[in-house]
């Protein structure tokens, strides 16, 4: 019904894709065309979400996926951020890699991670998520460890203004960042250099061994030990440790790795042998399945996670959010920030800037 136009009148066609995109509307139906005619894969770069009505190329990239029928076949489907990431095409072994626990937190509220000023600037004040209605917490503490909001926020000097209003901000850095100049307390801790760690990922066949190279500069500690610190300023630092400290956790962790690769019949050495050798590797799995192949082949025993178990490009539960900026459905929501929009007629510049070769984010190029 969207496509031919019954929901508003303006049926999407080629024509109409054209006017946006100002890519011809023959080129749009040969595309069309030479992608149901043989494999095609869909893909989508990270980035896109970043702006107003973000998850919308997502949702219609799965959507023009499951038109295809590729999902689940080899070069079909769909997949996302393949240039950001490490392990694409690797064959992985399907490892639940253990880690800290995050514990119980007993606070039940969180906002979007975009709201951060929205929150500070408007404690009490109401704001829509997944169909609530929910209110903003009144935030007199802000402790910061992992993440730099002054660089990854939107309206930065809306966020300064925000800043100023809780009675503290304390963050960990190891780096004089924007986001630590703007802190009332900053704890130095340890760069990944300065501390002992292992290293392992979802699509990565090999776990490292990451030696410390060189002791903590100044007072620089890890954010395990100033969080065992506080903890036992707390009253509560036996039940955060569990009684371990660095060397115990990551021979903890190691132990538990080792017990779930043997549960899939495979083999690591023991913690000092790794340690020793500073990497261990898996052998590949022997049989290499698309995403969703399972699915494709049985879609009963292998339902989705989803209301009907299939893939849904229509969702009654969003639809009944009643939401005008996010229907049951992909679809066209212009941005209020585009070169249609109105205000393009006063500022006809859109500048969208990339990312700086000797950065990733805010990493590596800390100077």
């Amino acid at each position: 019904a969207y496509l031919a136009g019954k929901a508003d009148g303006t049926p999407k066609t080629a024509d109409w894709a054209a006017a946006l995109c100002e890519i011809p509307a023959d080129e749009i139906r040969t595309l069309a065309r030479r992608m149901a005619a043989k494999r095609t894969f869909i893909m989508m770069s990270w980035s896109l979400q970043r702006a107003d009505h973000g998850e919308q190329p997502y949702w219609m990239a799965i959507t023009l996926a499951a038109m295809l029928g590729q999902i689940g076949l080899p070069g079909g489907g769909f997949g996302f951020g393949y240039g950001s990431v490490n392990g694409i095409g690797n064959a992985a072994q399907e490892i639940p890699w253990p880690s800290l626990s995050q514990g119980d937190n007993p606070v039940a509220d969180f906002i979007p991670v975009a709201r951060i000023a929205d929150m500070l600037l408007d404690p009490g004040g109401a704001y829509d998520f997944n169909g609530e209605r929910r209110s903003y917490p009144d935030i007199k503490l802000v402790y910061w460890a992992g993440g730099n909001p002054f660089h990854h926020h939107q309206e930065l000097n809306r966020l300064v203004q925000a800043w100023q209003r809780p009675e503290a901000i304390i963050v960990h850095e190891p780096w004089w960042t924007a986001t630590a100049r703007h802190a009332d307390i900053v704890l130095p801790v340890t760069t990944q250099l300065e501390r002992n760690d292992i290293v392992c990922a979802n699509r990565d066949l090999m776990l490292a061994a990451s030696h410390k190279a060189v002791e903590p500069a100044g007072e620089a500690r890890d954010d395990y030990a100033i969080f065992s610190g506080l903890a036992a300023r707390l009253g509560v630092e036996e039940a955060f440790t569990e009684r371990r400290d660095e060397e115990s956790w990551l021979r903890h962790l190691y132990g538990l790795a080792r017990q779930r690769i043997a549960a899939a019949n495979l083999d690591i050495p023991d913690f000092d042998s790794f340690w020793r050798q500073g990497v261990t590797l898996l052998p590949e799995p022997e049989v290499v399945k698309p995403l969703l192949a399972d699915f494709r082949d049985d879609p009963q025993a292998h339902r989705l996670a989803t209301p009907s178990g299939l893939i849904e490009l229509f969702s009654e539960r969003i639809a009944g959010f009643g939401y005008a900026d996010c229907l049951g459905h992909a679809a066209w929501l212009p941005s209020q920030e585009w070169l249609g929009a109105e205000a393009a007629e006063r500022f006809p510049l859109h500048l969208i800037s990339n990312q700086p070769v000797t950065k990733l984010h805010s990493q590596y190029d800390h100077g």
